[in-house]
């Protein structure tokens, strides 16, 4: 039978409508298909960026935590008086000489409050020699040094010289070489002391040894009023090669032994010399008074028969002195 128009119209209507149902769907399918992608592609996005969030937290909170670490130790440091230069000067006298010397200072403590005297002058100073100055309360200069008196300032370690250096001095000032050895110094009071002396009467430097004997702290340098800022100061491995050296380069190496017949006044103290100090309680070693080129005693006539080392010391070698001038 013979389609009709009407029919074959409808048929041709039913399958365009198929076809369009068809490509309708297939485009809602690829539209799911580009929306999941889409929202994968989001996915991946936003982890990775959640990712790069935490590594970024985790950076900067570690950061943080290096900082803080940085801090705390630097507190610390600070509430120990600045370890980190080892070293401290305190007291007023010691730390205005050595704003004039010119050596390296990292930061001068003041006590707060009212300045009076001479710490007036220490805060002009150092701010011309633009160091820097930090007032605190007294407990926190305390707690870096006794008997401060309101000032505390933090420097590098001293700066101990070579043997040869305290000769090349001698030499520029075209004077023949004065030297002090201390043998078993203990008490920094009596270094300071000695080191203080020892830069009034002229003498070109000191010596020590690196074994029983107090090292140049900030006791010595209070006591010295800042000599130490001034004096040439060697710190030897062994004092009975240091003697055979200074013997070498023409020294006469005299000990000083309450035993000796010979009083210090009787004897020759001028040209290249090197007066040795015994320790406090013992005296010089038996090796190092060995060595010497001669003995001398300073006599006594009390019950007590002997003199605190800084004294002795002083005794001696302004009488050295006396004779070379």
């Amino acid at each position: 039978m013979r389609e009709s128009y009407r029919d074959k119209r409808n048929r041709q209507a039913r399958i365009n409508r198929e076809k369009e149902d068809n490509r309708f769907a297939n485009r809602r399918k690829e539209n799911r298909r580009k929306t999941a992608d889409r929202r994968e592609t989001d996915r991946r996005i936003s982890n990775k960026d959640v990712n790069s969030d935490r590594r970024t937290y985790d950076r900067r909170n570690n950061l943080d935590r290096r900082q803080e670490e940085r801090r705390i130790e630097y507190d610390r440091r600070d509430d120990n008086g600045d370890a980190e230069y080892d070293d401290i000067v305190a007291g007023r006298n010691a730390v205005l000489e050595l704003l004039k010397s010119d050596k390296d200072i990292n930061k001068i403590f003041i006590e707060n409050g009212e300045k009076h005297g001479s710490i007036n002058e220490i805060i002009a100073r150092a701010k011309e020699e633009k160091v820097v100055l930090v007032e605190v309360d007294k407990n926190k200069l305390d707690s870096m040094a006794e008997n401060h008196q309101g000032v505390v300032a933090i420097v590098p370690p001293f700066n101990y010289c070579e043997i040869e250096d305290i000769l090349n001095y001698a030499k520029e000032k075209e004077e023949d070489p004065f030297i002090v050895i201390l043998d078993g110094i203990e008490d920094p009071h009596n270094l300071g002391s000695i080191i203080r002396t020892s830069e009034i009467a002229g003498v070109h430097g000191v010596i020590i040894p690196k074994r029983r004997n107090v090292q140049v702290n900030a006791t010595v340098a209070k006591v010295s009023a800042g000599a130490t800022s001034y004096m040439k100061v060697a710190r030897v491995n062994n004092i009975n090669e240091t003697i055979k050296k200074l013997k070498d380069y023409g020294l006469w190496v005299i000990g000083t032994d309450g035993n000796s017949e010979q009083t210090y006044y009787n004897q020759d103290l001028k040209g290249p010399l090197a007066i040795i100090i015994g320790s406090e309680g013992n005296g010089m070693s038996k090796l190092v008074k060995e060595n010497s080129d001669i003995l001398i005693k300073i006599p006594m006539k009390g019950k007590v028969n002997s003199l605190n080392a800084s004294v002795a010391a002083g005794v001696v070698i302004f009488e050295a002195l006396k004779q070379r001038s």
